[in-house]
């Protein structure tokens, strides 16, 4: 069954974050502001790690993925949710909907592995200094940031199709601000169970399997932190992890919340809450982790306000 004829739907209602009148111009206000500022943000950190060559290393190369794909990840839903809260008709198309879950499920699948590549490249950095400029090469690091690309696109195809093959008759309201899995499943007429069980499988193996990357990752950074004499030397160790951590525990933290349990009515009411936190909230904190806690970030942010000329393009 092709999408165009799994169901007589051909469009739906998107029912956002609240359906009070009197909220909706402070949601697009408050919303509008933290779209603006990720989009700032996440350029801003793209941009600056484009301009010094200081931060041409494999760490900050991860981190220009991570800002793009951040800033991807809320591009996808926000201008439909800021539109809706703005318009009395809340509808998005059938095709519009498959393409922004596809999109969803694909940048969410590519974000949880480079995070986990961030890991492996903290690790090679502490634990084995000497050949980290071989170990990370510039071949390697290009195989490391493809990947998550390649396997999230194709797990989230493999995702949307499974849902938008679904008979959708019951109604074509759905209860969250984009086209998300849990709410669409239960919009469905047909038997759900080989939906619900990929759903449950794939988030259960892409979050613990990218999870126990990092897990393993810093349990031997940790090991390797522990036996550095020097109290200096040891802060300095985990001062280069403390920014990764964070980011890791806040976007890990929300996800298992909201996937890692079969789509109930009551679920599917708080995964708005949740889905707020991982599409707005963290992609707005990363870059201020990454720069607020990072020397060498703050110091080229420095140089290019004062237009030093040790910037370069090159």
């Amino acid at each position: 069954m092709s999408i165009s004829n799994a169901s007589a739907i051909t469009e739906f209602i998107l029912l956002g974050l609240t359906d009070r009148p009197e909220l909706q111009l402070l949601f697009f206000v408050l919303f509008l502001v933290l779209y603006l500022v990720t989009l700032s943000g996440n350029l801003g950190m793209m941009l600056l790690i484009r301009l010094d060559s200081h931060l041409h290393t494999p760490m900050y190369f991860f981190l220009t993925n991570l800002a793009f794909v951040d800033l991807c990840y809320t591009s996808n839903a926000t201008p439909q949710m800021l539109t809706n809260f703005l318009s009395e008709k809340k509808t998005i198309t059938f095709v519009g909907c498959f393409t922004q879950c596809y999109i969803f499920i694909a940048l969410l699948l590519t974000e949880i592995y480079i995070l986990a590549a961030m890991a492996y490249d903290r690790y090679v950095a502490i634990c084995n200094p000497l050949r980290y400029s071989m170990k990370m090469s510039r071949r390697i690091c290009l195989c490391l940031a493809t990947l998550p690309y390649v396997y999230g696109f194709s797990d989230g195809l493999f995702q949307a199709l499974l849902t938008f093959r679904l008979n959708f008759c019951r109604s074509n309201v759905i209860n969250h601000f984009y086209c998300a899995d849990p709410p669409l499943i239960k919009l469905s007429c047909s038997d759900t169970y080989v939906k619900e069980h990929a759903m449950l499988i794939s988030a259960g193996f892409n979050l613990s399997n990218s999870l126990c990357i990092i897990l393993v990752s810093y349990a031997f950074i940790i090991g390797a932190i522990l036996r550095i004499k020097s109290a200096e030397g040891r802060h300095k160790a985990f001062s280069t992890c403390g920014s990764h951590m964070m980011a890791v525990t806040l976007f890990y933290g929300t996800l298992f919340c909201m996937y890692v349990r079969p789509p109930t009515d009551k679920t599917v009411e708080e995964s708005k809450i949740i889905a707020v936190l991982y599409t707005f909230v963290s992609p707005v904190l990363n870059p201020l982790i990454y720069s607020l806690r990072n020397k060498d970030v703050k110091q080229a942010l420095k140089n290019v306000l004062r237009g030093n000329r040790s910037l370069t393009w090159d």
